[in-house]
C-alpha cells in the first residue's frame, strides 16, 4: 500500500511538481493543525483537571483548520516550491560551489534560515491574525508576542533538519523532505499561537523591552 502510494506521488510530482507541493502542503498543514488543536485542548485538560468533564471532549475547530490550510496552499506550496529549486540554481550558478559539498550545504542553510525562515514566521503569523477578524494593531501586538519564540525554538531545530535534506536528500524530493516537517512545523506554529501570553513567551517580550529601554536609557 505505501509503495503504490510513494510511486503515485513520484509520478504526480514528475508530471505536476507545482500542482503536487500545493496540495501536498495544504493537507499537511491542516492536519499539523488538528494536532496542534489536539495538544493544546490536552494540555488544557490536564492542567484543570476535567478529565471526567463530558463537555470538555475534544472537537476539532474546522474554520481554523481551513484558515491554516489556506495558508499551505497559498504560500508554502508555491513559495516553497520555487525557493529551493531556485535556491539549488543559485548556490551552483552564481556562488559556484561544488553540490553536496560542505560549503554548498552550509550556503543554502544560512540563506535558507536567515531569508526563508524568519519570512514564513512573519507571513504566518500576520495571515492566522487578519484571518480571524483582527485589526492592524492587534496582529502588531501578536506578532511581538509570538514571532521572536517561535524564531528562537525553530532557529535550533530547522537547521538540523536542513543539513540533513540538503546533504543527502536529491534536489527532486527536497520539497517532499521538507513538506514532512512542514507537518510538524505547522502543528509548533499553530501551538505557539494558540498559546496566547504563556509565561515563556512573556520572557521573550520582556528581554526584549528590557533591551529597548537600555537602548533608550543610553540615549
Amino acid at each position: 500500500m505505501m509503495l503504490k502510494l510513494w510511486k503515485w506521488y513520484q509520478n504526480c510530482l514528475s508530471f505536476h511538481p507545482l500542482k503536487t507541493q500545493v496540495i501536498s502542503s495544504g493537507v499537511l498543514w491542516g492536519v499539523g493543525d488538528i494536532a496542534a488543536q489536539y495538544i493544546t485542548h490536552s494540555n488544557a485538560r490536564k492542567r484543570l483537571q476535567l478529565s471526567q468533564d463530558t463537555d470538555a471532549d475534544f472537537k476539532v475547530n474546522w474554520k481554523r483548520v481551513a484558515i491554516t490550510s489556506t495558508f499551505g496552499f497559498a504560500f508554502v506550496g508555491p513559495v516553497g516550491h520555487f525557493w529551493y529549486e531556485g535556491l539549488d540554481k543559485f548556490i551552483k550558478l552564481k556562488l559556484h560551489l561544488q553540490p553536496k559539498s560542505a560549503r554548498f550545504v552550509a550556503a543554502k542553510v544560512a540563506m535558507d534560515g536567515l531569508i526563508f525562515g524568519p519570512l514564513d514566521l512573519l507571513v504566518f503569523f500576520t495571515y492566522m491574525g487578519f484571518s480571524t477578524g483582527k485589526n492592524s494593531v492587534q496582529v502588531k501586538e501578536d506578532l511581538k508576542r509570538d514571532f521572536l519564540p517561535a524564531l528562537a525554538l525553530e532557529g535550533g531545530v530547522w537547521p538540523i533538519v536542513q543539513i540533513a535534506n540538503f546533504r543527502y536528500v536529491p534536489v527532486r524530493y527536497q520539497l517532499l523532505y521538507v513538506n514532512v516537517f512542514c507537518l510538524l512545523d505547522s502543528a509548533f506554529l499553530s501551538w505557539v499561537e494558540q498559546q496566547k501570553d504563556a509565561a515563556w513567551k512573556q520572557w521573550f517580550t520582556s528581554f526584549t523591552s528590557f533591551k529597548e529601554g537600555g537602548g533608550q536609557g543610553r540615549l
